[in-house]
């Protein structure tokens, strides 16, 4: 039956085909931020930051890292269960990767910090609620989104502060 596929059943090809899909979907995530706004590390090195603001070149590794973790933790979720048992929190994963993609393009792109900061917002809470989802399906999963809330909760507050200091 579809929609009734057992772990079993997602073994071999379809795990590696999975596996490239989650990495496919962080990679095109991270893709729209970087073609709306490529010269973002100009901008954020322009703008008045709190002094406890980061270094550009530390974004893209840290980023990196994430998405991987991103990646795998969707895939563990996907190998969980059904698609009957994945789907809500496949789903919640999939709707902050939209708030995620969003957040550069809004931030930097168009300049609009404090949209960026509402995105930015919406975005943890829908990644909190990720986070569980996750847990429920894969400990391993939702620990590999662990380090994600933790950066993206220094990123809504270093946000906030941005918006604060340039408004």
């Amino acid at each position: 039956m579809v929609g009734m596929v057992d772990v079993a059943n997602r073994g071999g090809a379809r795990n590696v085909v999975a596996l490239g899909l989650s990495l496919l979907a962080v990679v095109l995530t991270s893709a729209v931020g970087g073609l709306t706004a490529a010269n973002s590390a100009e901008q954020y090195g322009r703008l008045r930051q709190p002094s406890w603001a980061p270094p550009s070149w530390l974004f893209g590794p840290v980023w990196t890292t994430l998405y991987a973790l991103m990646a795998v933790a969707a895939w563990l979720v996907w190998r969980s269960g059904p698609v009957s048992a994945t789907r809500v929190a496949l789903s919640a994963y999939c709707a902050q990767l939209v708030l995620n993609a969003a957040w550069t393009p809004l931030f930097f792109g168009l300049g609009w910090r404090g949209v960026a900061l509402i995105d930015i917002t919406i975005l943890w809470v829908l990644l909190v609620t990720t986070v569980v989802l996750f847990f429920r399906r894969s400990a391993v999963a939702g620990w590999l989104l662990v380090p994600y809330l933790l950066w993206t909760t220094f990123a809504l507050f270093l946000n906030f502060a941005v918006w604060q200091l340039n408004n």
